[in-house]
């Protein structure tokens, strides 16, 4: 064979190695392609085997797997003029890859710009006992507001989580006295509920002992034994009349 047929021949294979190379393509299971002939959107394709039309077609690929977005600290100033630092996290994946390529220029930064906006609207609009009282409202109310911004570009957003509130220290030092302040209102209260359950029952046991002589007597002598129990010392008590007439009036009777 010719030296020059050889050479036509290895032109054909190398050119036909490069159409190969250029016309199949292979998607994972969690990759779309956005396939366009001449500019023109045709479909989406895969996952598996690709084969396209080389230096006609072109193809994007679109990753359907959620993406986990940090949004970065924002300077926020609440509506009672507290100012804050807080970042969050963005939950999100795509729904329609053609939207999210047709749609917008670059799907993600889009997102990470709107999340981050967001975030300055929504919490600008809270007060700061809200923020940290109310941690889970204000997260859904981010998800609805971004996932709604989001639908036209195929995107869904399934979760927004305030991750950190930075907080000045003049505040922090301010929230710890009042932490302490609550706490001390609460201790003196449950002492005053005490004191006054207390009072109650002693007053309960006076009436129960004024009514009957002998417990009272009783209740007496058995002060006087721990006394006696307690100190080596020795006391001197005055017995009360009241205490001797229910023996007076049994030495009476046996009169």
């Amino acid at each position: 064979m010719a030296p020059n047929m050889l050479t036509f021949f290895g032109v054909i294979i190398v050119a036909f190695l490069i159409f190969l190379a250029n016309a199949i393509r292979i998607l994972r299971e969690y990759e779309r392609g956005v396939v366009f002939r001449l500019g023109r959107f045709i479909g989406v394709k895969g996952p598996g085997l690709i084969i396209l039309i080389p230096f006609i077609d072109k193809m994007v690929k679109v990753s359907l797997r959620t993406v986990v977005m940090d949004v970065p600290p924002q300077d926020v100033i609440t509506k009672d003029n507290v100012s804050l630092k807080v970042n969050a996290v963005v939950y999100f994946r795509v729904m329609f890859p053609d939207k999210a390529i047709v749609e917008v220029e670059n799907f993600l930064f889009a997102t990470s710009q709107l999340s981050q906006t967001t975030l300055r609207s929504v919490l600008g609009q809270s007060e700061l006992d809200d923020l940290l009282s109310e941690r889970e409202k204000i997260n859904a109310h981010l998800q609805e507001i971004i996932d709604n911004q989001t639908e036209p570009w195929g995107i869904k957003v399934s979760n927004v989580e305030v991750k950190h509130i930075d907080l000045p220290q003049e505040m922090q030092r301010a929230m710890a006295k009042q932490a302490e302040a609550e706490r001390e209102r609460r201790s003196k209260v449950i002492a005053a509920e005490g004191e006054f359950q207390a009072s109650q029952r002693l007053s309960d046991a006076a009436e129960i002992l004024s009514s009957h002589s002998s417990a009272l007597t009783l209740r007496y002598l058995q002060t006087l034994r721990e006394i006696a129990t307690e100190n080596n010392s020795t006391t001197i008590f005055p017995v009360p009349i009241d205490l001797l007439k229910p023996f007076l009036g049994e030495l009476g009777k046996k009169k």
